[in-house]
């Protein structure tokens, strides 16, 4: 167990990167404002000429906003931290520094496996990460707060998540013509979630009748 049980330093450090990470998303953008003026372009064109690169920006906020909102879900339970917590949770930011490089590729070259897999891969690791942390906390006496502790259906969340993913992934990469239209699969999450949770309530009732 760390010296520092206050898990506290550990969140603050990681806000602090995806804050960071999430700033410099809009660099490139900043720097089309001079390019397009040295090259004779109004300030319509910085919009209406680069259009992929306002995507691909809007692509990795949204991803890093909606992973570290799970990050920060996560943390709610945790009242203390390990050495392997504290190392997971730098591989979980590697992959969130990361991101922003396999979604400016995809905003430059064209869509095929090779660009696909390389960014559903890369959230596939971010998700791995996210679930092992998850995993770490759930049931863990030292880790988790007794008076908040992880749900079974918080696991089950993220771990179902975690699956859909993988499938995107190699579907995105083996398969041809796939590409993005795999990632529509993490819209399955929710649906498949709200019947685990019917089913869960049927089994309830079922035992408490018993």
């Amino acid at each position: 167990m760390s010296t520092s049980r206050d898990p506290d330093r550990l969140i603050l450090f990681t806000d602090a990167v995806v804050a960071i990470a999430i700033t410099l998303l809009v660099l490139p953008l900043v720097d089309l404002v001079p390019e397009v003026q040295a090259d004779g372009g109004d300030a319509v064109s910085v919009i209406t000429e680069h259009r992929q690169e306002i995507f691909t920006f809007l692509l990795s906020f949204v991803v890093i906003a909606s992973f570290w909102l799970g990050h920060h879900r996560v943390f709610e339970h945790v009242r203390a931290y390990t050495t392997a917590m504290m190392r997971l949770n730098l591989l979980w930011l590697l992959t969130i520094v990361v991101l922003p490089f396999p979604t400016e590729i995809i905003g430059a070259f064209d869509s095929d496996r090779f660009t696909a897999g390389l960014y559903t891969g890369t959230i596939l690791a971010l998700s791995i990460c996210q679930s092992a942390l998850t995993w770490m906390v759930h049931g863990h006496k030292e880790l988790e707060s007794p008076d908040n502790p992880v749900g079974k259906r918080e696991l089950v969340s993220s771990l179902l998540l975690t699956g859909l993913t993988l499938l995107a992934f190699l579907l995105a990469s083996l398969v041809p013509g796939v590409n993005f239209y795999a990632m529509l699969l993490l819209l399955l999450s929710p649906i498949f979630m709200r019947v685990w949770k019917g089913r869960s309530r049927t089994r309830t009732g079922a035992q408490q009748s018993d």
